[in-house]
């Protein structure tokens, strides 16, 4: 375990390894330091991947992955299906949002194609990520809207697709969590309720909010976390954009809520479960001990990956779960 400090929590050693190794290899990356987002995306991606290959389980045998293309918000767009071989018939189906500050990431990432195998073989539901637009070239609402065309695709392929359109939800990581947020409101806004939305660290709030904001930033790379939403949100109001800040949270998809102990988006993800809650809104809010903002993602080194991995493959196993007619999920 590394000292605690002011600024920087106490870790486990695998965590340890993992942030030095990505400084290791970012600086072998000059790029990364472009104040330009675009070009910091092609070595990022490299980084990534370098970095899932070392600390991220290899995707399962059993898992059948496709790509296709869906409708999204200004024009076709492209996605990618898991789907546990096994599997027959209409089976229950998420929407994906990958992480990447909402100025980078894709669904080509080795880091997305590992864990949304992973997850679709253990918890039995077929996972769709999909390539949402980015910013600054396109900022909020394109993501949203992206998300939003692509689950009104889904409904209108289900058949071809093998989707349960009755267990049709949404989810997502880090900024991608904070667009499947608004998209499951904006889905309640035009009376098309999703089954669930799972909203692994997410950033509810588009601005600090709470003191694990300042206390956890630096272990999880977020100097200039505001900064990167306000070219996300490019002046949008709050109440439109973030989902904390949205007028009214009743009526939306029941979610699962997965928070970091020592992310600087803590105090966000568990206020944002309690204004769900206070709504009537079914919430499962599960915190990660030990984790920081990216350490999921380190199935191949660490027990608490693990951990999560396993608790999200078995939470959203239950929430996709078939229930009798009129029946509402049970969660502690």
């Amino acid at each position: 375990m590394t000292a605690p400090s002011a600024d920087f929590p106490p870790l486990s050693a695998p965590v340890v390894d993992w942030i030095r190794r990505v400084e290791e290899l970012s600086a072998e990356h000059p790029e990364l330091a472009a104040a330009d987002p675009i070009a910091r995306r092609r070595p990022a991606l490299r980084v990534s991947d370098l970095i899932a290959l070392e600390f991220t389980e290899p995707a399962p045998d059993g898992v059948e992955i496709d790509d296709l293309e869906l409708s999204g918000g200004a024009g076709p767009i492209r996605a990618r299906r898991f789907r546990a071989a096994d599997a027959s018939g209409a089976a229950p189906t998420m929407l994906w949002l990958h992480g990447g500050g909402w100025v980078g990431g894709t669904i080509d990432e080795i880091l997305n194609d590992r864990i949304c195998a992973d997850r679709a073989l253990r918890s039995g539901v077929q996972i769709i990520s999909l390539e949402y637009r980015l910013a600054p070239e396109h900022p909020f609402p394109a993501p949203v809207d992206d998300a939003v065309a692509a689950l009104d695709a889904l409904r209108w392929r289900a058949e071809e697709l093998r989707i349960d359109v009755d267990r049709l939800g949404i989810g997502g990581n880090s900024a991608g969590a904070t667009i499947a947020a608004s998209a499951a409101l904006r889905e309640r806004d035009a009376g098309r309720p999703l089954h669930h939305q799972s909203l692994e660290v997410l950033p509810a709030a588009l601005r600090t909010f709470g003191a694990s904001m300042q206390r956890y930033r630096r272990a999880s790379g977020m100097e200039d976390a505001e900064r990167i939403a306000d070219v996300y949100r490019a002046g949008a109001p709050h109440a439109v954009a973030s989902p904390l800040d949205a007028a009214d949270h009743r009526g939306i998809a029941p979610a699962l809520i997965l928070a970091a102990e020592f992310d600087p988006l803590l105090d966000g993800a568990v206020a944002y479960a309690r204004a769900l809650r206070e709504s009537g809104v079914e919430v499962v809010l599960r915190i990660g001990e030990g984790h920081i903002h990216g350490s999921p993602l380190l199935t191949a080194r660490w027990q608490g990956a693990r951990d999560w991995r396993d608790d999200f493959a078995a939470e959203l196993a239950a929430a996709y779960a078939p229930r009798p007619a009129g029946a509402h999920p049970q969660h502690p």
